[in-house]
């Protein structure tokens, strides 16, 4: 049985006890255990049952690869399931609930499936669930529902809290190890800034564990006193992405009782080099009962009893196909227990180490293997056989744990992630990094480096060497060369070379095939893997998806090598040609919440006021919503509804003078030698040939050719030009240029700022409005002096200002654009200016109305997506001299160009009344589902009290053709109303206002 002994235990506290429950059960552990240390030292082998089988599951590693101790943790708005018992740490009062039974761990009626694993072969279901097609609905979807998933999605509302942090250093070393401090130590030595993460608790990795402990704790206290050196534990390095962009994913309070502050921190990392010294993970063997409770990997093992003090068992057989497999059994060995034999696959044995095991006593079976664990819910003893045979067994040994190596594959996942390569070694059986074919920056340089075992060193020497190579030469990448001296290092240990064991024993029959594991969460078998190969799957990645081989939450960490070299035998194909899965990040399950960091509740988007937003709500402003902004509908006085305070400000506004806060509206500054040639790629129209000082109406489209934003577009001088866009869209037109700026015209000498927020700007809209800018210090803004589609610069009431004359009304208008900090003096100068004109604030629902009733489209209203520049009459805004810009070819489409599109025009009721928004056009007929046939639909709808109706826009079936018709359309209570289809335009057809 598995006990915690009486001496030993590197990380645990042992005047520090803790309780803790498992499945209800209360247990004991120390301050420092793992919870699965903390199961294995109270003999709970079994912790959970596997997904496709129900087969019993134990703890198999002591680090993120574990694939089997997946476990609920905490309750409530704490509680989150598939948590790895070999990464959280124990504290007083965690609780703990195994997965994937019913009714209980101990009794799952979910193992009948074992019995049945005959019959449920990789790929079954693409070949169960097709007949009879019946099925499907009402058996098979059901079941399947049911089947799915591990563990149970938490219910209740999280109630820890999560951040984001955003760091920059010049060198990032990810690994705590040996390697990765020997790496920090060299990189910070020249004064780079340096930042290392470590996943675990501890410094020191697999070192620790092997006689380094003194040496890892030198180089933690000389990395302490650097003041350009940052430190983090419980830090996982989870995925290295372009242009030094890395994520670091912290767990700051799971190991704690008490929580308070955030639970988990998602670090957004920009680094000059980074340097991955991930370490490496051993490779379990393939034989029969290889996944029963207590078959564990090797380091593993060796680390429950020599970091944690806990003896898996009393007896334990170690199977290997390398030397490091013996230190765990002179680790045993030396803490009082048994090792009957070391199953040693090589015929030529081990090394030094092996020597060392004889020595003490240890029988050593050379050439020999595992033909078949004994037990059920635990192990109770091997069968020996001989390694190249098929499996007879030639002796049979009582033991309750087996220790397992199949050798070392080095954590190349992050080297993968941005493009690095991988090269296979022969010598060591393993795919390592290509260190010619790195993952590459934006000038074609390698910014990850590879160190210690993860880049295939293995011997401490070689690991400290390559540690300091790697960090000294990220410090010459950034600029900050160092030297340092070499660390001490003990003399190379003389193991002998691995030989590969893909399979125990060579020739395994069948019946022992069918029972060794390669994936234990997902129950995939060698047999499933030979199945594929033997059903055409020869890609490595269509095998993963047919036989599910690696796509469990561990993603192939234990099982992807073992996998390949499998269908490398079937296809009797080499290992490099079968090649590998690609890797992505996270390199483990990231939190949900970390991932939202603070974005959730009343934070999940950020509320945007602008710098008149006090202002309104002191003086009756009803928001709404547009985008992120809150912006006023209307400003309702005492005795006013809505209805009636915006025809107040409509009349006021076209009869004397009304402002309107427009600093919502997107303002991106695009600067640089080919500015022009940019714009002129973004919109339809030409804006290279725009003046300095001039404006310009422009539209934007998709590369779909879909109509995505408009709005005026100002140059500002020969390489600078301003582009309004609409309020919702400024951050998506934003990316929209970034994207295509990094992605196509990289080499082009553009910037782009989204300087929205830089500026409040105020409209200042009717007959009175030149006369007011004047008596605020405007000079020469006479119609002939400052003309439609200009700007310049004055001085109103003190304040430095940029005047834009450009109207969305049809009224005489200005855009009043200042330093976001001076609008509300701005604005409070100009409402006293206007006062003896009855100046009026105005919302958003009189501006659209205002808009509407000259005409003017509004993107989201008449827009949808689908609708293109010529469906609302905006030929003239789209440049026939231009070759080509974003959506043209699309344009030219059969379906963009036929006649029968529907195309924009206004709508007017018989009646006068106002159509509902979104009311269709009716059709005659039905069509193939019964639905009344329709020709069109309305975008925009309102009551107009300058023209005393309703008035609308709409898109209708060869609109423009059929001025005078009378339609159709339909009304939320079923019956129909009569409109007639007139021009867009309503108001002012001669545009005599705005002079």
């Amino acid at each position: 049985m598995s006990t915690r002994l009486t001496q030993g235990g590197a990380r645990i506290d042992r005047t520090k006890p803790v309780s803790f429950r498992f499945n209800g059960q209360q247990l004991k552990g120390y301050e420092g255990d793992t919870l699965a240390s903390a199961l294995l030292a109270n003999d709970r082998m079994m912790v959970g049952r596997s997904f496709k089988y129900h087969r019993p599951r134990g703890v198999v590693a002591s680090g993120t690869e574990e694939p089997n101790a997946l476990l609920g943790i905490g309750q409530g708005g704490r509680f989150e399931p598939n948590q790895r018992a070999t990464m959280q740490e124990v504290f007083e009062g965690l609780e703990s609930t195994s997965q994937n039974h019913w009714p209980s761990l101990e009794f799952d009626v979910g193992e009948i499936n074992a019995s049945l694993s005959r019959f449920l072969p990789a790929g079954f279901y693409y070949k169960t669930f097709l007949w009879p097609r019946s099925f499907w609905k009402h058996v098979y979807e059901p079941f399947i529902r049911q089947s799915a998933g591990l563990g149970k999605a938490p219910k209740d509302r999280d109630a820890d809290t999560y951040e984001h942090f955003y760091h920059y250093c010049d060198v990032l070393v990810i690994g705590g190890g040996l390697a990765g401090l020997a790496a920090a130590r060299a990189a910070a030595s020249g004064g780079a800034r340096v930042t290392v993460m470590e996943q675990e608790a501890h410094w020191g990795g697999r070192a620790a564990d092997d006689g380094a402990e003194a040496q890892v704790a030198d180089l933690v206290a000389e990395l302490e006193g650097m003041e350009n050196v940052t430190l983090r534990t419980r830090c996982m390095g989870a995925g290295v992405y372009d242009h030094g962009y890395v994520l670091g994913y912290e767990r700051l309070t799971d190991h704690l009782s008490e929580k308070s502050g955030p639970r988990h921190r998602l670090w957004r990392v920009r680094a000059g080099q980074a340097i991955t010294a991930t370490g490496a993970i051993e490779r379990p063997l393939s034989f029969a009962g290889n996944d029963l409770p207590g078959v564990m990997l090797a380091s593993a093992l060796r680390d429950y009893v020599v970091q944690f003090g806990v003896s898996v068992g009393d007896r334990t057989v170690v199977v290997t196909n390398n030397d490091d497999a013996y230190l765990t059994a002179l680790a045993l060995v030396g803490a009082g227990l048994t090792v009957p034999v070391i199953v040693d696959a090589r015929q030529g044995g081990g090394g030094a180490l092996a020597a060392e095991a004889e020595a003490k006593g240890i029988r050593v079976l050379k050439g020999h293997g595992i033909a078949k664990v004994k037990g059920r819910k635990r192990v109770t003893g091997v069968a020996i056989c001989k390694q190249v045979g098929e499996g007879a067994v030639t002796e049979e040994i009582a033991c309750d744990a087996v220790a397992m190596s199949g050798g070392w594959s080095p954590v190349v996942h992050l080297w993968s992630h941005c493009g690095g390569k991988l090269t296979w070694d022969d010598a060591q059986a393993m795919f390592r990094p290509d260190g010619t074919r790195p993952p590459t920056g934006e000038d074609g340089k390698g910014f990850v480096i590879c160190a210690g075992a993860a880049d295939g060193a293995f011997d401490r020497a070689e690991v400290a060497a390559s540690g300091t190579k790697a960090g000294l030469a990220a410090a010459e990448a950034v600029g900050q060369a160092g030297s340092v001296s070499d660390l001490t290092a003990p003399e190379a240990r003389g193991d002998n070379p691995i030989e590969p064991v893909w399979l125990m024993p060579a020739s395994a029959k069948r019946k022992l095939r069918a029972k060794a594991w390669l994936d234990y969460q997902n129950d995939v078998k060698v047999t499933d893997v030979q199945l594929a190969a033997q059903e055409g799957f020869e890609s490595v990645e269509h095998a993963k998806r047919y036989t599910t081989l690696g796509m469990a939450t561990d993603q192939g960490k234990l099982s992807n090598i073992n996998g390949l070299a499998i269908l490398s035998g079937a296809l009797d194909t080499p290992i490099p040609q079968v090649g590998t899965t690609r890797f992505r990040p996270p390199f483990t399950p990231i939190s949900m919440g970390a991932i939202a960091g603070e974005a959730r509740a009343e934070t999940f988007q950020p509320l945007r006021r602008t710098p008149l937003h006090q202002w309104h709500v002191d003086n009756g402003a009803d928001f709404e919503p547009v985008g992120q902004w809150r912006r006023p509908f209307c400003y309702i006085r005492p005795g006013e509804d809505r209805h009636s305070a915006v025809t107040r400000e409509i009349n006021q506004t076209r009869n004397s003078l009304g402002l309107l806060d427009a600093s919502t509206l997107g303002k991106l500054i695009v600067k640089g030698p080919d500015a022009g040639r940019f714009m002129d790629m973004l919109y339809t129209n030409m804006m290279s040939t725009l003046q300095p000082g001039r404006c310009r109406y422009g539209l934007m489209c998709s590369e779909n050719g879909f109509l995505m934003d408009d709005g005026v577009v100002a140059r500002w001088d020969e390489e600078t030009f301003l582009c309004h866009t609409t309020t919702g869209g400024a951050d998506h037109i934003h990316a929209h240029m970034e994207e295509w700026l990094q992605t196509e015209w990289w080499d082009w000498k553009v910037w782009t700022v989204n300087a929205t927020e830089q500026y409040a700007q105020i409209g200042v809209v009717g007959p009175k409005a030149r006369t007011v800018l004047e008596k605020l210090g405007a000079t020469n803004i006479a119609n002939e002096d400052f003309p439609f589609m200009t700007f310049q610069d004055h001085k109103l009431a003190g304040i430095d200002a940029r005047v834009y004359r450009i109207s969305f009304s049809g009224e005489l208008s200005y855009e009043i654009a200042v330093p976001a900090g001076q609008g509300l003096a701005l604005w409070t100068a100009l409402m006293e200016a206007g006062a003896e004109f009855g100046a009026t604030p105005y919302g958003t629902e009189a501006l659209h109305v205002l808009r509407a009733e000259k005409g003017f489209i509004m993107i989201g209203d008449e827009t949808d997506g689908t609708v293109i520049p010529q469906d609302l009459g905006l030929n003239w805004a789209i440049s026939k001299k231009k070759e080509d810009f974003i959506g043209k070819r699309a344009q030219s489409r059969e379906d963009m160009a036929r006649e029968d599109r529907w195309k924009l025009v206004g709508l007017e009721t018989l009646d006068k009344s106002v159509l509902p928004d979104g009311a269709y056009v009716l059709a005659d007929g039905t069509n193939a589902n019964g639905q009344r046939t329709v020709q069109g639909r309305v975008t925009s709808s309102y009551y107009s009290p300058t023209l005393e109706r309703g008035i609308a826009m709409g898109l209708v079936l060869r609109g423009p053709d059929r001025m005078g018709e009378t339609i159709q359309l339909n009304k939320v209570d079923g019956s129909s109303v009569a409109a007639r289809i007139v021009d867009p335009v309503f108001y002012d057809k001669e545009n005599t206002k705005n002079v």
